[in-house]
């Protein structure tokens, strides 16, 4: 009888070891992929280790800072719906950071407040870079209440988040659209707010939220007004993709490099002009824009530099402080400029078609950046125009169809 005890006991024994065993391999091989990240890693608080939650990551501007900061050993949360940003700019970024705790990827739509929320207490955030916003001049005057909500409801959520969990440092990407039609330029950080479309509204509001709350707490806050994004990462890894039925509001260097590509057959630039008959003559060129060419007039400022700014910016951020900076090159260049500087970039003649003014664009607009130079020691490097576009247009043309496989062209 003993003995028979004694053989149950050491097959039970054995049994246990087995599972225990088993359960540790499966653990293991578990823990060793590239999609696993501890929880425990994300939700502490670690020494020398910032985590850093960027929403819109999945952007084209969010994306180039994800990678910014992964490169500068700070530990990244992605929060992203895709609404309008590209899941191939996650893949990307998980394929060269794929260490353990080192960035994740979380679907999320921040409108939802619940979730937000949830996020926020399973993980211990050390800052926030918010970048999370539908961002095209002309499709907010035709979608309005659409701006309102995605941009400043949203950012409404996010800071009750950061408050409720105590989150005290906040970068946040504004736009020089807030100052709107200045009369004087270059524009400083001193220079008259006034927007004047939907989109320039709904980020100074975000702004107004965000200085207002300041006041009671202790964040430290950094608001970075910045100009037109062009350009890509140097190293050919990330790109701007547009959805294709919002190119027509996209930015001027998606359109002409769709231009170049022949996606579309020309390039549409926003110039009216009006032309009446007098005999025995004919009058025309009335400039709808009040600029040297008739064009509008922009400081074009590189994703690199823009990205590089937003990390400073994250580094001089301190408690119960507010620092507001424009961030751009100090120059303007008119958009006749641009396409030619474009034409000369993709070497494609690419056809120009002439239209009238989108409805609430402006004339000029251009950054004094000195503010940001002198503290932060911050300055554009990439300010040749035709060079940032060549850089953007070598992944462009093997991005037919943006972050879906390769396709060669040309």
């Amino acid at each position: 009888m003993d003995v028979l005890n004694s053989k149950r006991k050491s097959n039970s024994t054995g049994r246990i070891l087995g599972a225990a065993l088993l359960l540790t391999v499966l653990l293991i091989v578990f823990r060793l992929s590239p999609d696993f990240i501890s929880p425990k890693v994300v939700s502490r608080q670690e020494p020398g280790v910032t985590h850093v939650l960027v929403t819109g990551g999945a952007g084209y501007i969010g994306s180039h800072a994800a990678l910014q900061l992964l490169k500068d050993s700070y530990r990244v949360t992605i929060v992203d719906n895709l609404s309008r940003g590209n899941m191939g700019a996650v893949k990307i970024l998980q394929k060269l950071f794929p260490e353990p705790g080192r960035l994740q990827f979380i679907y999320a739509d921040l409108g939802d407040a619940k979730m937000v929320n949830k996020i926020f207490a399973e993980n211990a955030f050390d800052a926030v870079m918010h970048f999370a916003a539908v961002a095209y001049v002309g499709e907010s005057t035709l979608e309005p209440l659409r701006y309102y909500h995605n941009i400043t409801s949203n950012t409404l959520v996010v800071l009750e988040a950061m408050a409720a969990h105590n989150v005290k440092t906040l970068i946040y990407s504004s736009t020089c659209a807030t100052y709107g039609e200045p009369t004087k330029m270059p524009i400083t950080e001193e220079t008259p707010q006034m927007p004047i479309n939907p989109y320039g509204k709904a980020k100074k509001m975000s702004e107004d939220i965000i200085i207002d709350f300041s006041k009671t707490t202790n964040m430290a806050v950094m608001i970075l007004r910045y100009f037109n994004v062009i350009g890509s990462d140097p190293d050919g890894r990330l790109g701007e993709a547009p959805r294709p039925e919002l190119r027509e509001h996209g930015r001027i260097s998606g359109a002409c490099f769709d231009a170049a590509r022949g996606i579309i057959p020309g390039l549409k630039v926003p110039l009216f002009t009006l032309s009446f008959f007098f005999f025995p003559f004919v009058f025309s060129w009335l400039s709808y824009y009040k600029t040297a060419d008739g064009t509008c007039v922009r400081d074009y400022i590189d994703v690199t530099d823009l990205v590089s700014a937003h990390v400073l910016a994250l580094a001089y951020a301190k408690p119960g402080k507010v620092g507001i900076y424009n961030v751009g090159t100090g120059k303007g260049r008119s958009v006749k400029e641009f396409v030619e500087a474009c034409k000369r970039a993709t070497g494609v003649d690419i056809k120009v078609e002439y239209l009238s003014r989108r409805p609430g664009d402006y004339a000029e607009v251009y950054s004094d950046p000195s503010k940001i130079r002198h503290e932060l020691n911050w300055t554009a490097r990439h300010i040749n125009l035709q060079e940032s576009l060549q850089i953007a247009w070598k992944w462009q043309k093997t991005r037919l169809n943006g972050y879906s496989p390769p396709m060669a062209i040309g």
